[in-house]
């Protein structure tokens, strides 16, 4: 074998191994692994939906990625961190919470990059008034960023219907 085809043979097999390291880092997280991300999101849920129960606006911003997209309250979704973060400041205002979520749902893709969090928003009186959706995206070790929330009135049930 010449010199220039063996050097050639030897990066052509670096390339390939360094190719599969490569892979292997992007692989889907195992099923443990998923689990304890659905639990990162889970707490990170509960520790958004602590911001109103805290009155703390500043820190219900820090959940927001910059890009997000809220849907309610209007004909055209909130677009942006400082969009949605002014139209919520009336809902930190006052002295009480005028409403409380918490997640009954969570599920991680495979790639662990992106999240689904829903569960119950219940009025004062603790009445579930709606369900609220939420996609977040995770920007590092630990951080999960809302990236889409939607709500949903809920349909009453035959016992509960008038």
């Amino acid at each position: 074998m010449h010199a220039p085809t063996r050097s050639l043979l030897v990066a052509g097999l670096l390339a390939l191994a360094v190719g599969g390291c490569a892979a292997t880092s992007t692989a889907a997280p195992a099923a443990q692994d998923r689990a304890e991300l659905e639990a990162e999101v889970a707490a990170t849920e509960r520790a958004f939906a602590k911001t109103m129960a805290d009155r703390d606006h500043a820190a219900f911003t820090r959940f927001l990625a910059e890009e997000a997209v809220f849907f309610g309250g209007g004909p055209e979704p909130l677009r942006g961190q400082a969009a949605i973060a002014a139209a919520w400041r009336g809902f930190y205002s006052g002295p009480a919470a005028p409403f409380s979520w918490e997640p009954d749902q969570v599920a991680v893709l495979e790639s662990g990059t992106l999240a689904l969090s829903s569960g119950p928003v219940r009025n004062p009186e603790g009445k579930v008034v709606s369900r609220y959706q939420s996609i977040w995206r995770r920007e590092g070790p630990g951080t999960w960023r809302i990236i889409f929330d939607k709500g949903s009135p809920v349909c009453p049930t035959p016992a509960s219907a008038p």
